[in-house]
């Protein structure tokens, strides 16, 4: 069996939850921390990622509030922290090479880690819920089917 789903050519990791809408997704980790990147969709829509920016890492961060900015040739798009937290970790391989987020986006195309005040996993999905509702966001937005770039990485897991 599958460690993901498809949907239109979109890569959903069973392992992550997801917040569609943002095309976030968010994977737990052992120590507390979350890491938090951008789905295949996000990817897809933006097209070739060329900055990563992060904002100072050890700071409180209400949910909401940008905690990294995302630019590709044609969007540019804050990633908001999810919850209430601290910014523990960014991405530093971004700094060089934003095209990970496009080639990796579930593996070396992280985006930051985050320690929650609260764990609080309302807002998102797992996997099967997301690719119903990723299903129904493309169909509704008219949006492409998902396309990856040479040397495009399937997550693993």
């Amino acid at each position: 069996m599958s460690a993901f789903l498809t949907i239109r050519g979109c890569v959903l990791p069973l392992s992550l939850y997801y917040k569609v809408e943002e095309h976030l997704w968010l994977r737990m980790e052992a120590d507390g921390t979350i890491t938090l990147g951008l789905t295949d969709m996000a990817q897809t829509t933006a097209g070739r990622i060329l900055v990563v920016s992060f904002r100072p890492v050890g700071a409180h961060y209400q949910k909401g509030k940008t905690i990294a900015v995302v630019e590709s040739a044609k969007w540019l798009g804050p990633l908001r922290a999810p919850m209430d937290g601290w910014l523990t970790a960014v991405n530093q391989d971004l700094l060089e090479d934003a095209g990970l987020v496009n080639r990796s986006p579930y593996r070396r195309g992280w985006l930051v880690r985050f320690r929650p005040a609260h764990l609080e996993l309302s807002d998102f999905l797992n996997a099967e819920s997301a690719a119903r509702a990723y299903a129904g966001l493309m169909e509704s937005r008219k949006l492409e089917d998902c396309v990856h770039c040479e040397g495009y990485e399937f997550p693993d897991d």
